[in-house]
């Protein structure tokens, strides 16, 4: 069942910017967004927004959308090989607790292993969740957003709002490219 246990309050050792980056587009125009959501409210209405804005304002293409349905464990594997399959970059969230924002880590991580840059966002109390998942999985220092918590009780407006505010780190971390090594 479970292979170890993760103290979500341990503090991850210093480090750098992860390892584990796929090389990144220039720009976002003509691609196609995965958006993995757990079944957290509003991680699909979250992510929807995203999408919207990322088709509006950098000129993506289409999405793919997939929800896992175990916030605890990583998305099943054809559940990921779809999305990178089928996708050129990947949305992961919305991490809003401890269990949902450490498997949002496994899935990123996932992601980029499998070549397909990904951006995950957490709510920002779940932090040290986040840290001690990419530190057990080998890459303390992994980078992800953040949202302020909590994102389950906001309206559509909200929602809406937070998708806005996060865009721009969105695209970023989508489209900057890294001195991390990439991995293939």
């Amino acid at each position: 069942m479970f292979e170890a246990m993760i103290d979500p309050t341990a503090r991850p050792a210093a480090s750098s910017e992860s390892g584990v980056r796929a090389p990144r587009p220039a720009e976002l125009s003509g691609l196609t967004v995965g958006l993995l959501a757990n079944t957290k409210k509003n991680a699909e209405q979250f992510l929807d927004a995203v999408a919207e804005l990322l088709a509006a304002q950098h000129g993506t293409a289409g999405v793919v959308r997939r929800k896992k349905l175990n916030i605890a464990e990583a998305a099943p594997a054809p559940m990921l090989a779809e999305l990178v399959d089928s996708c050129d970059v990947i949305v992961v969230g919305v991490g809003d607790c401890g269990s949902c924002s450490a498997s949002a880590v496994v899935d990123g991580l996932a992601a980029e292993a499998a070549g397909r840059p990904a951006v995950v966002i957490c709510s920002d109390a779940f932090r040290l969740s986040a840290d001690a998942m990419a530190q057990a999985q080998g890459e303390p220092g992994y980078t992800y957003l953040t949202t302020p918590h909590p994102v389950a009780p906001l309206v559509a407006d909200e929602v809406d709002q937070r998708a806005q505010a996060i865009l721009p780190g969105i695209v970023g971390m989508l489209t900057t490219p890294s001195n991390a090594t990439v991995v293939a």
